[in-house]
């Protein structure tokens, strides 16, 4: 202790060297000797502020160097280094990141710190966040900056990636006062409401990226916004596939140890912990190294996800699976699951239905008759869906669902195939080009499946009501290809309710046009009450184009009930729509 005294001598900076140097001899000869190296490094903190030679800053700070390397002393002397207000002051930071470690003793420092923050994440989730994770997160980021211990960093970047990105995770939302701070630790200061724990893991993760050399993937991040994505309460997951994606493009050696390290680290800390671990596990799954993982760390693991309470999980799961399906020895592996990724397809999150849509897009050609069945039942009440891209997928998978149909099966699908014809003729109106688009090359999927020509009328862009002459067309021969099939009329109906104003109006005028051609007999035996009252609630409908062709199509529903035959009209709805040559 009479060393430490001499260390305050201002005033004769020879005896501070000479303290100095003393003090560094004294730990080295005389180590085990040291039973209060709490107090020792109390004192050490306190008189660094008031050193300013460098050569004796940099004694002090070798003297804490060969504590820290000592295992014995270790955990005693980062413990106590944590315990200081963050973010640390100028001298504390200068001790991190001056570190002078012999390299065998730099990993052993680096596990342990690392190990103090990984330890908050492995117990139960409490109401405040623990102290030392900050701390320890403050720790790394200072170390970093100091590349003092870099080959140590680049030995363990795995696991210091992972558990800084699980700490901003936790870190999402909280300020200092969601920190358990000990008691009196910030006596002589106030926090800065600017300093929040995820600006700790932030900088400790960027800086880890840059002093590993990882330049190309922090560039990245910062083009596409992944730092602000990382620290998104909602978007978290995709900061964390953005910089996966980009670790595997780049640096696939890196990426496929992080995968190494991802195996156990999922079964491990709670859901936040496992979340972003999983994210970042199924987007390094598109690396060839992945098909060498016994399919119980992958395939096995995201059975359970998908029967997951959590959406995110169900997500993860299954953008697992799509990830493993470009790899073509894990399909067979992967068909197992089928009966969960159908299931996926009713789910409300688009998200989990979109992933399933893309999944089944590979598996489909694959597929027994019994699956391919249930899952077009699934994907044909999916047409019309408000989401639409769940509504333009799922009839992509639908037409690619029909080509896969072998030709022993082909008659038991027939009815589900007919069954679709008309909601794709309407949501061919659609005012979504690319559910229109989508309409029209599925119904010529459905058409060369039942070996029908379509007129060409149907791949018309423009709509119905502007071009009376061409739905005409397109009703007639559905009407006769139809009958006795299906109910296409009754079909058509349905649709006059529908919320979109451009299917609504297509079914209406539709409705008119099967009066006009289909056997009026029949269409008094079937009974045109209900056509007529539900026409007439349209009447009233606040868009003028829907009244008015509604009022045209109940003009014809009650001629065709009245009379006996059709009678033949030229150019019969431009008359009632004023457009007569006349």
């Amino acid at each position: 202790m009479t060393t430490f005294d001499t260390l305050k001598n201002l005033n004769h900076p020879c005896i501070q060297r000479s303290a100095g140097e003393l003090l560094l001899t004294l730990a080295k000869n005389a180590e085990s000797r040291f039973e209060k190296v709490p107090e020792i490094m109390g004192v050490i903190c306190a008189q660094l502020s008031i050193i300013s030679q460098p050569r004796v800053r940099q004694q002090i700070i070798n003297t804490v160097s060969l504590f820290i390397s000592r295992p014995k002393y270790t955990d005693t002397v980062l413990s106590f280094l944590l315990c200081h207000p963050v973010p640390y002051n100028r001298h504390l930071a200068e001790v991190w990141r001056m570190l002078a470690v012999e390299l065998p003793s730099t990993t052993w420092i680096l596990w342990r710190l690392l190990k103090k923050l990984q330890k908050c994440h492995n117990e139960p989730a409490q109401e405040k966040m623990a102290y030392v994770a900050v701390a320890a997160t403050d720790a790394l980021y200072e170390v970093f900056l100091g590349n003092r211990l870099r080959a140590a960093t680049f030995r363990l970047f795995p696991q210091l990636l992972m558990t800084l990105l699980i700490q901003i995770h936790h870190s999402i939302g909280l300020t200092m006062s969601d920190v358990d701070i000990p008691s009196g630790l910030y006596t002589e200061q106030e926090v800065s409401s600017e300093v929040t724990p995820l600006c700790f893991a932030m900088q400790a993760t960027k800086a880890l990226l840059l002093r590993t050399c990882c330049l190309q993937e922090f560039n990245i991040m910062e083009k596409n916004k992944g730092w602000a994505l990382l620290g998104g309460k909602d978007c978290h997951l995709q900061g964390v596939f953005l910089l996966a994606n980009a670790l595997l493009e780049r640096n696939r050696f890196l990426a496929q140890k992080v995968m190494y390290l991802l195996v156990p680290f999922l079964n491990r800390g709670n859901d936040k912990h496992k979340l972003t671990s999983a994210g970042f596990f199924v987007e390094l799954l598109r690396s060839p190294v992945a098909k060498r993982l016994p399919s119980i760390y992958s395939v096995a693991r995201f059975k359970d996800w998908l029967q997951d309470g959590n959406h995110l999980f169900r997500i993860l799961g299954l953008r697992g699976l799509y990830n493993l399906v470009g790899h073509q020895e894990m399909r067979e592996d992967i068909k197992s699951l089928l009966p969960y990724i159908v299931d996926s397809l009713r789910e409300t999150e688009k998200k989990i239905v979109l992933s399933a849509i893309q999944i089944l897009l590979q598996l489909v050609r694959t597929m027994d008759f019994t699956t391919l069945a249930a899952m077009m039942r699934t994907l044909f009440s999916l047409f019309g869906d408000v989401r639409p891209d769940v509504h333009r997928f799922s009839m992509t998978l639908f037409g690619a669902a029909i080509k896969s149909v072998k030709n022993p099966d082909k008659k038991s699908v027939e009815k589900q195939v007919l069954d679709s014809l008309v909601p794709l003729l309407l949501y061919s109106q659609d005012e979504n080009d690319a559910v229109a688009e989508e309409s029209r090359r599925v119904i010529t999927i459905c058409a060369q499946f039942l070996k029908w020509k379509l007129p060409q009328e149907v791949y018309s862009k423009d709509p119905w009501h502007i071009k009376p002459t061409e739905a005409g067309t397109i009703c007639r021969f559905f009407e006769k290809k139809c009958k006795g099939k299906i109910n296409i009329l009754e079909q058509t109906l349905m649709y006059s309710k529908n919320p979109k104003l451009p299917i609504r109006r297509s079914a209406v005028l539709f409705v008119g046009l099967l009066s006009k051609y289909m056997d009026h007999n029949e269409l008094r035996r079937m009974g045109t009450d209900r056509i007529e009252d539900d026409l007439r609630d349209l009447l009233c409908d606040p868009e003028p184009s829907l009244c008015i062709v509604t009022s045209q199509t109940l003009l014809l529903v009650q001629m065709a009930r009245a009379e006996p035959k059709p009678k033949q009209r030229v150019n019969w709805l431009q008359k009632l729509m004023g457009r007569s040559s006349a």
